[in-house]
């Protein structure tokens, strides 16, 4: 089942509202994507954390609705 951008970008802005969000499918199914969020929030939390922050974001989507999301996070520079 097919996730569209839209839906993965709204939530992850439901939880980070200042963030920068770019998505990008990886394959055209619809179920490979990219992510890049960029959020004041990340500033001196770890990395994984901040992937742990994105991840409760998608409400538990991932591996169902959303198969796979590389993902780079960030504070702003």
């Amino acid at each position: 089942m097919a996730m569209p951008a839209a839906e993965i970008e709204a939530l992850i802005r439901a939880a980070l509202p200042d963030a920068r969000i770019t998505i990008e499918d990886l394959a055209g199914d619809g179920d490979h994507y990219a992510a890049t969020v960029i959020s004041e929030t990340f500033r001196g939390i770890p990395r994984v954390r901040q992937h742990q922050i994105v991840y409760a974001a998608l409400q538990g989507r991932m591996g169902g609705a959303l198969h796979a999301l590389a993902l780079q996070t960030s504070a702003p520079e």
